[in-house]
């Protein structure tokens, strides 16, 4: 009996040499696995603030720093961004933003710019706002009393 056991617990041992701890992990139950997020996270309401024309400032502004400048492509801005939730698949996406005369030219990748609404900038408007009359305060009524005002 003692052999036929040592033998099966070999069996088993050697079978589960060819698992891989990671495959193992991510089927346990209640073990934390944490989001990885890679890049620059670019969302489609910054992809729609950008307009042709804009200066390089402008998009720097809106997008942040490119994650890869070329020096052979000056004119180029490409933006990568990857994320792994745990126990999902990994979301990946691109945009390269392409410049022209150090004005925004145009795009490529996941993102394609939409339509929001433009906004009118607020008209400016002056408004004279009365002065109420209140009654002193009790510190006012005593620096009255030594000429204080």
């Amino acid at each position: 009996m003692p052999q036929r056991l040592l033998i099966a617990f070999l069996a088993v041992v050697s079978a589960l040499q060819g698992c891989s701890w990671q495959q193992v992990k991510e089927n346990l139950p209640g073990v934390y696995s944490m989001d990885i997020h890679q890049g620059n996270i670019v969302s489609q309401e910054m992809v729609d603030q950008l307009k042709p024309g804009m200066n390089k400032r402008q998009v720097l502004f809106i997008m942040g720093t490119p994650l890869l400048q070329d020096p052979f492509h000056e004119e180029r801005w490409d933006y990568f961004y990857s994320n792994k939730p745990s126990r999902a698949v990994r979301l990946q996406k691109r945009i390269s933003l392409v410049f022209k005369d150090e004005e925004l030219a145009g795009l490529q990748g996941d993102f394609r710019p939409g339509s929001l609404p433009s906004i009118e900038p607020a008209k400016e408007v002056t408004l004279n706002v009365p002065k109420i009359k209140r009654e002193k305060t009790l510190w006012e009524s005593i620096a009255g009393l030594f000429g204080g005002g």
